[in-house]
């Protein structure tokens, strides 16, 4: 999942697809995600990148930054994972699906109706979460869980 995504292209991609855990530490399967070189992530992770730096793709592999215009351009610099580069979350353009998720907020302050008591935020996720039933609960990578309220929507449970 990915909030306000910017979009990453990456040149010199090993494979069209990688294998994902489906949860960082516990052995809960892999799934195949069909990646090319247009991916997005957040535009708060791109806000400092420039040419010459360094990141890591979470599952992905490295990258390093070429060009920080309106779009980001990098090329695919191998797959070692002892390199201290910040890690980000990503997903391929290719396919991606917006998602509202719903977050509740406190309904009631000092007794009173909390007018701001549920937010409202659009992202993007893998064609995966279509896969999921409704009820489902799924773990976005830096956000926290949700459940599955339709294919179109989310509601944020916990941390």
């Amino acid at each position: 999942m990915v909030k306000n995504p910017k979009k990453l292209v990456v040149k010199k991609l090993p494979s069209s697809f990688v294998e994902l855990l489906n949860h960082p530490t516990k052995d809960m399967g892999k799934r195949k995600v069909e990646i090319d070189e247009n991916l997005y992530i957040s535009s708060e992770d791109a806000t400092n990148l420039s040419s010459g730096t360094n990141i890591r793709l979470m599952g992905l592999g490295n990258i390093a930054i070429t060009k920080n215009n309106h779009e980001l351009e990098g090329e695919f610099t191998g797959d070692d994972m002892n390199v201290d580069y910040p890690k980000f979350q990503w997903i391929p353009q290719k396919n991606s699906h917006e998602l509202k998720i719903l977050i509740p907020k406190q309904l009631f302050i000092d007794g009173k109706f909390n007018e701001d008591s549920l937010e409202e935020i659009i992202v993007r996720t893998e064609p995966y979460f279509l896969e999921l039933s409704e009820g489902a609960e799924i773990q976005f990578v830096r956000f926290g869980y949700c459940r599955k309220d339709s294919q179109n929507q989310a509601i944020f449970t916990h941390k």
